[in-house]
Protein backbone atom coordinates (compact mmCIF):
# COMPACT_ATOMS: atom_id res chain seq x y z
CA UNK A 1 0.00 0.00 0.00
CA UNK A 2 0.96 3.47 -0.71
CA UNK A 3 0.46 5.64 1.78
CA UNK A 4 -2.40 3.64 4.79
CA UNK A 5 0.33 5.93 7.30
CA UNK A 6 -0.92 7.76 10.61
CA UNK A 7 -2.33 11.06 10.60
CA UNK A 8 -1.29 14.01 12.74
CA UNK A 9 -4.55 15.62 12.90
CA UNK A 10 -6.39 15.59 16.42
CA UNK A 11 -4.94 12.82 19.64
CA UNK A 12 -4.97 9.44 17.79
CA UNK A 13 -6.81 11.21 14.39
CA UNK A 14 -6.79 8.50 11.96
CA UNK A 15 -5.25 6.24 14.09
CA UNK A 16 -7.80 5.21 16.62
CA UNK A 17 -8.52 2.12 18.43
CA UNK A 18 -10.48 0.67 15.69
CA UNK A 19 -7.71 1.19 13.07
CA UNK A 20 -4.62 0.54 15.27
CA UNK A 21 -6.12 -3.01 16.28
CA UNK A 22 -5.84 -3.76 12.22
CA UNK A 23 -2.83 -2.22 11.25
CA UNK A 24 -0.63 -4.72 11.30
CA UNK A 25 -2.48 -7.02 9.44
CA UNK A 26 -3.43 -4.67 6.81
CA UNK A 27 0.01 -3.55 6.22
CA UNK A 28 1.61 -6.71 5.92
CA UNK A 29 2.08 -6.39 2.42
CA UNK A 30 4.34 -3.30 2.45
CA UNK A 31 5.93 -4.32 5.78
CA UNK A 32 7.33 -7.76 4.30
CA UNK A 33 10.02 -9.21 6.69
CA UNK A 34 12.59 -8.83 4.00
CA UNK A 35 11.46 -5.35 3.66
CA UNK A 36 11.79 -4.99 7.49
CA UNK A 37 14.93 -6.25 7.52
CA UNK A 38 16.93 -4.17 4.81
CA UNK A 39 15.25 -1.23 6.68
CA UNK A 40 16.85 -2.40 10.53
CA UNK A 41 20.25 -3.31 9.21
CA UNK A 42 20.31 -0.09 7.51
CA UNK A 43 18.99 2.08 10.61
CA UNK A 44 21.63 -0.03 12.99
CA UNK A 45 24.45 1.28 10.45
CA UNK A 46 23.58 4.80 10.45
CA UNK A 47 23.58 5.21 14.12
CA UNK A 48 26.89 4.03 14.72
CA UNK A 49 26.43 2.95 17.85
CA UNK A 50 24.42 5.65 19.24
CA UNK A 51 20.65 5.61 19.96
CA UNK A 52 18.24 6.09 17.72
CA UNK A 53 15.02 8.24 17.85
CA UNK A 54 11.64 7.28 15.38
CA UNK A 55 8.97 9.79 14.63
CA UNK A 56 5.34 8.60 14.50
CA UNK A 57 6.56 5.27 15.80
CA UNK A 58 3.59 3.05 15.54
CA UNK A 59 3.43 -0.37 16.30
CA UNK A 60 7.25 -0.82 16.26
CA UNK A 61 7.20 -2.85 13.34
CA UNK A 62 10.41 -0.59 12.50
CA UNK A 63 11.37 -0.16 16.21
CA UNK A 64 11.22 -3.66 17.62
CA UNK A 65 13.31 -4.78 15.11
CA UNK A 66 16.15 -1.98 15.22
CA UNK A 67 16.04 -2.40 18.97
CA UNK A 68 16.45 -6.04 18.67
CA UNK A 69 19.87 -5.26 16.68
CA UNK A 70 21.24 -3.62 19.55
CA UNK A 71 20.30 0.12 19.21
CA UNK A 72 18.56 1.97 22.05
CA UNK A 73 15.64 3.20 20.36
CA UNK A 74 13.17 5.73 21.47
CA UNK A 75 9.87 7.19 20.21
CA UNK A 76 7.42 9.85 19.42
CA UNK A 77 3.86 9.06 18.44
CA UNK A 78 0.53 10.92 18.35
CA UNK A 79 -1.80 7.67 18.28
CA UNK A 80 -1.82 6.36 21.95
CA UNK A 81 -4.32 3.54 20.47
CA UNK A 82 -0.60 2.31 18.24
CA UNK A 83 1.65 2.86 21.16
CA UNK A 84 -0.91 0.41 23.29
CA UNK A 85 -0.29 -1.95 20.70
CA UNK A 86 3.53 -1.25 20.70
CA UNK A 87 3.40 -2.04 24.46
CA UNK A 88 1.52 -5.30 23.71
CA UNK A 89 4.70 -7.03 21.63
CA UNK A 90 7.84 -8.44 22.93
CA UNK A 91 10.07 -6.06 24.01
CA UNK A 92 7.49 -2.75 23.76
CA UNK A 93 7.38 -1.87 27.05
CA UNK A 94 11.21 -1.37 27.18
CA UNK A 95 10.84 1.58 24.48
CA UNK A 96 10.35 4.75 25.76
CA UNK A 97 7.12 7.02 23.99
CA UNK A 98 6.55 10.35 24.51
CA UNK A 99 2.83 10.84 23.15
CA UNK A 100 3.00 14.01 20.81
CA UNK A 101 2.82 15.30 17.31
CA UNK A 102 6.53 14.84 15.93
CA UNK A 103 6.90 18.69 14.79
CA UNK A 104 6.97 19.47 18.05
CA UNK A 105 7.10 16.82 21.01
CA UNK A 106 10.24 16.15 22.08
CA UNK A 107 12.22 13.34 24.34
CA UNK A 108 15.53 13.42 26.40
CA UNK A 109 18.26 12.79 24.08
CA UNK A 110 20.61 13.66 22.11
CA UNK A 111 20.58 11.01 19.18
CA UNK A 112 22.77 9.93 16.20
CA UNK A 113 19.70 9.12 14.20
CA UNK A 114 16.46 10.76 13.95
CA UNK A 115 13.93 8.54 11.34
CA UNK A 116 10.17 8.49 9.88
CA UNK A 117 8.78 5.88 7.51
CA UNK A 118 6.34 5.18 4.91
CA UNK A 119 5.62 8.27 4.36
CA UNK A 120 4.90 9.77 7.61
CA UNK A 121 6.31 13.31 6.64
CA UNK A 122 3.22 13.87 4.53
CA UNK A 123 1.03 13.33 7.20
CA UNK A 124 2.24 17.02 8.35
CA UNK A 125 0.02 18.96 5.91
CA UNK A 126 1.40 22.31 5.85
CA UNK A 127 4.86 23.13 4.97
CA UNK A 128 5.41 25.12 7.95
CA UNK A 129 4.73 21.78 10.44
CA UNK A 130 7.05 19.73 7.74
CA UNK A 131 9.92 22.36 7.86
CA UNK A 132 9.03 22.34 12.11
CA UNK A 133 9.53 18.52 12.21
CA UNK A 134 13.21 19.06 10.32
CA UNK A 135 14.22 21.25 12.60
CA UNK A 136 12.68 19.27 15.29
CA UNK A 137 14.93 16.20 13.71
CA UNK A 138 17.67 18.67 14.15
CA UNK A 139 16.99 19.94 17.85
CA UNK A 140 17.32 15.97 18.94
CA UNK A 141 20.38 14.99 16.74
CA UNK A 142 24.52 15.00 17.83
CA UNK A 143 26.45 16.78 16.16
CA UNK A 144 27.49 14.32 13.21
CA UNK A 145 23.93 12.89 13.14
CA UNK A 146 21.70 12.10 10.80
CA UNK A 147 18.35 13.08 9.91
CA UNK A 148 16.45 9.73 7.59
CA UNK A 149 12.89 9.64 5.72
CA UNK A 150 11.12 7.51 3.56
CA UNK A 151 8.70 8.83 1.45
CA UNK A 152 6.91 8.51 -2.10
CA UNK A 153 7.99 10.73 -4.73
CA UNK A 154 4.50 12.13 -5.98
CA UNK A 155 3.00 10.30 -8.88
CA UNK A 156 2.15 13.31 -10.88
CA UNK A 157 4.51 12.00 -13.79
CA UNK A 158 2.24 8.99 -14.33
CA UNK A 159 -1.39 11.10 -14.57
CA UNK A 160 -2.60 12.39 -18.22
CA UNK A 161 -2.98 15.85 -18.35
CA UNK A 162 -5.89 17.02 -16.19
CA UNK A 163 -6.27 14.45 -14.63
CA UNK A 164 -6.12 14.48 -10.26
CA UNK A 165 -6.31 10.39 -9.44
CA UNK A 166 -3.93 7.97 -9.75
CA UNK A 167 -4.72 4.03 -8.62
CA UNK A 168 -1.71 2.90 -6.54
CA UNK A 169 -3.14 -0.54 -5.88
CA UNK A 170 -6.19 -2.80 -6.86
CA UNK A 171 -6.91 -5.86 -6.27
CA UNK A 172 -10.64 -8.03 -5.08
CA UNK A 173 -10.48 -6.59 -1.33
CA UNK A 174 -8.65 -3.20 -1.52
CA UNK A 175 -7.94 -0.49 -3.82
CA UNK A 176 -5.72 2.61 -3.07
CA UNK A 177 -6.23 5.67 -4.67
CA UNK A 178 -4.49 9.36 -3.95
CA UNK A 179 -6.30 12.30 -5.49
CA UNK A 180 -3.85 15.15 -6.41
CA UNK A 181 -4.71 18.69 -5.36
CA UNK A 182 -1.52 20.89 -7.71
CA UNK A 183 -2.58 24.19 -6.64
CA UNK A 184 -1.90 23.75 -3.11
CA UNK A 185 -0.04 20.52 -3.28
CA UNK A 186 -2.24 18.13 -1.11
CA UNK A 187 -3.44 14.83 -2.09
CA UNK A 188 -6.02 12.77 -0.46
CA UNK A 189 -5.41 9.22 -0.32
CA UNK A 190 -8.81 6.56 -0.80
CA UNK A 191 -8.80 3.19 0.52
CA UNK A 192 -11.58 1.34 0.05
CA UNK A 193 -11.12 -1.87 1.89
CA UNK A 194 -13.38 -5.03 2.06
CA UNK A 195 -14.24 -5.61 5.90
CA UNK A 196 -15.93 -8.77 6.67
CA UNK A 197 -18.24 -8.83 2.84
CA UNK A 198 -18.79 -4.62 3.50
CA UNK A 199 -16.45 -2.56 1.47
CA UNK A 200 -15.08 0.73 3.85
CA UNK A 201 -13.86 3.71 2.69
CA UNK A 202 -11.01 5.62 4.57
CA UNK A 203 -9.95 8.89 3.01
CA UNK A 204 -6.95 10.90 4.36
CA UNK A 205 -5.41 14.08 3.32
CA UNK A 206 -1.31 14.72 3.34
CA UNK A 207 1.08 16.92 1.61
CA UNK A 208 3.48 15.72 -0.83
CA UNK A 209 6.51 17.22 -1.58
CA UNK A 210 9.35 16.68 -4.11
CA UNK A 211 13.01 15.44 -2.69
CA UNK A 212 14.49 19.02 -3.79
CA UNK A 213 11.99 20.62 -1.51
CA UNK A 214 12.73 18.26 1.47
CA UNK A 215 17.14 18.76 0.84
CA UNK A 216 15.50 22.99 1.36
CA UNK A 217 14.17 21.77 4.57
CA UNK A 218 16.85 20.61 5.67
CA UNK A 219 18.96 23.15 5.06
CA UNK A 220 16.85 25.35 6.98
CA UNK A 221 17.57 23.09 9.65
CA UNK A 222 20.66 22.95 9.49
CA UNK A 223 21.23 19.92 7.58
CA UNK A 224 22.95 18.87 4.11
CA UNK A 225 21.96 15.91 2.22
CA UNK A 226 24.07 13.00 2.67
CA UNK A 227 22.47 10.48 0.61
CA UNK A 228 19.27 9.21 -1.41
CA UNK A 229 18.23 5.89 -2.60
CA UNK A 230 15.67 4.71 -4.09
CA UNK A 231 14.91 2.38 -1.35
CA UNK A 232 16.31 0.75 1.93
CA UNK A 233 18.79 -1.56 -0.25
CA UNK A 234 20.43 1.39 -1.38
CA UNK A 235 19.26 1.00 -4.89
CA UNK A 236 19.90 4.05 -7.18
CA UNK A 237 17.35 7.07 -6.93
CA UNK A 238 16.39 8.00 -11.00
CA UNK A 239 13.98 9.62 -12.91
CA UNK A 240 12.02 6.59 -12.51
CA UNK A 241 11.57 6.08 -8.65
CA UNK A 242 8.71 6.02 -6.79
CA UNK A 243 9.84 6.06 -3.67
CA UNK A 244 13.61 8.05 -1.62
CA UNK A 245 15.37 6.99 1.11
CA UNK A 246 16.99 10.23 1.94
CA UNK A 247 19.73 10.89 5.07
CA UNK A 248 20.96 14.23 5.69
CA UNK A 249 23.46 14.82 8.41
CA UNK A 250 24.03 17.83 10.58
CA UNK A 251 27.59 19.46 11.20
CA UNK A 252 30.12 17.51 12.93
Amino acid sequence: MSRYRRGVQEEDGYFDEAVAARYDDTESTRFARGEIDAAADLLAELAAGGRALEFAIGTGRIALPLAARGVDVAGIELSRAMVARLRDKPGGADIPVVIGDMATATIDGPFSLVYLVYNTIENLTSQDAQVACFRNAAAHLSPGGCFLIEVGVPGLQHLPVGATHEVFHASDDYWGIDEYDVVNQRLISHHIENDGGAFRRVSMPFRYAWPAEFDLMAQIAGMALRDRWAGWRREPFIAESRRHVSVWQTPA
